[in-house]
């Protein structure tokens, strides 16, 4: 459990230093260069360490049901929105919303079974603990800094 949690903390910073930098270069390229920039050099670091760990049989996918290989297109929204998010609302508040979404739509397909998962009962504390977060982000919105604090913005 322990190695579970730490990657997983390792995840989310990970995630939350990737799209700073997706912000930056997004800044000077565009969300399309930005999106082909990441997908890219993360298809050939993906091949590259693959291909070292595990040779020829990283290619080998076994019964996969054909709808999984569309994961990468959902990537592409994934950066594209985060990208125009980020640039709308800042990256805290965008990816706390983006991390929240993706805990209540995680919730709703564990307790639905879909998409191939095992059905887990839902309960209310889960649905507490996700509008806890939720109610948190408002917070974090609503009662941060007055306007004569707030940074100028850029034209």
């Amino acid at each position: 459990m322990i190695l579970g949690l730490s990657l997983a903390l390792i995840a989310g910073s990970l995630l939350s230093l990737q799209n700073i930098f997706n912000n930056k270069v997004n800044e000077r390229a565009g969300s399309w260069a930005t999106t082909t920039l990441v997908l890219g050099l993360g298809f050939l670091a993906s091949l590259t360490i693959g291909l070292i760990f595990e040779g020829k049989h990283l290619f080998i996918l076994g019964k996969m049901e054909p709808w999984y290989w569309f994961s990468g297109l959902i990537g592409v929204g994934v950066v594209v929105c985060l990208v125009q998010g980020m640039k709308l609302l800042g990256p805290t508040y965008a990816i706390a919303i983006a991390l929240t979404s993706q805990l209540g739509f995680a919730l709703l397909w564990d307790s639905l079974g879909w998409l191939g998962l095992d059905k887990v009962p839902f309960s209310f504390k889960q649905l507490i603990g996700v509008l806890v977060i939720v109610s948190g982000i408002f917070v974090f919105k609503l009662g941060g800094r007055s306007e004569s604090q707030e940074p100028a913005k850029m034209t």
